[in-house]
C-alpha cells in the first residue's frame, strides 16, 4: 500500500460525517507504519476503542469505512475464532465483531453489515508473518503467499461491497 496522508485518510470515509472523519484519532504509530506490508489500513481509534476504522484502495481511489466494535464476553484463553478476512486463529477476543453501518439509504435507514475481523485489524501482518496470533501458527496451507494476499483482498472486497452497495 502507498503511503497516505492525515488528510488522504480524513477523506476516504464513505459511512461517517465529514465532521466524524474530522474527529476521528489516527493510529499511535502512524509515522512508522510499515507501508509496503499493509494491503490496508485498519486500526482502532486511541481515544474510542469500541471504535475502529478500515481504509483500502479501491477502483483506483481510496475508500475509508468506519467500523463499531461488538462488546463481547471473553470466551477464555482456550476458545478460538478466526478473522474472516485473513483466516487468522485468535484467542482471548482476539476476533471482534465489527459493524459497519451500509452507505446510502440504507445507512439512513439504520442498517448495517458485520464481520468478524482481528481485533487489532493487523490482518496483512499476520498474512505475511510478521506477527504471530497467540494461538499458534495458523492454518497448515499449501498456498503461496501472492495467493494468501489475493485471499485476502477478495474477503475484504466482499465486506466493502456489503457496506456500498
Amino acid at each position: 500500500m502507498e503511503p497516505l496522508t492525515e488528510h488522504d485518510i480524513r477523506t476516504s470515509f464513505v459511512n461517517c460525517s465529514k465532521g466524524e472523519a474530522k474527529r476521528l484519532g489516527l493510529p499511535k504509530d502512524f509515522a512508522d507504519l510499515p507501508w509496503d506490508d499493509l494491503d490496508f489500513l485498519g486500526w482502532r481509534d486511541p481515544g474510542a476503542p469500541e471504535r475502529a476504522y478500515l481504509v483500502a484502495p479501491r477502483n483506483g481511489r481510496l475508500l475509508g469505512i468506519s467500523l463499531r466494535v461488538t462488546s463481547s464476553s471473553s470466551r477464555g484463553f482456550t476458545s478460538r475464532s478466526m478473522c474472516s478476512v485473513c483466516l487468522t486463529t485468535r484467542t482471548a477476543g482476539g476476533v471482534a465483531l465489527m459493524t459497519a453501518r451500509r452507505t446510502g439509504d440504507a445507512g439512513r435507514q439504520g442498517n448495517s453489515v458485520g464481520q468478524y475481523l482481528c481485533g487489532d485489524l493487523d490482518c496483512s501482518l499476520y498474512v505475511r508473518g510478521k506477527k504471530e496470533s497467540v494461538a499458534g501458527g495458523g492454518l497448515s496451507e499449501s498456498l503461496t503467499l501472492d495467493e494468501k494476499l489475493a485471499r485476502v483482498q477478495a474477503n475484504l472486497d466482499a465486506f466493502i461491497e456489503k457496506v456500498v452497495r
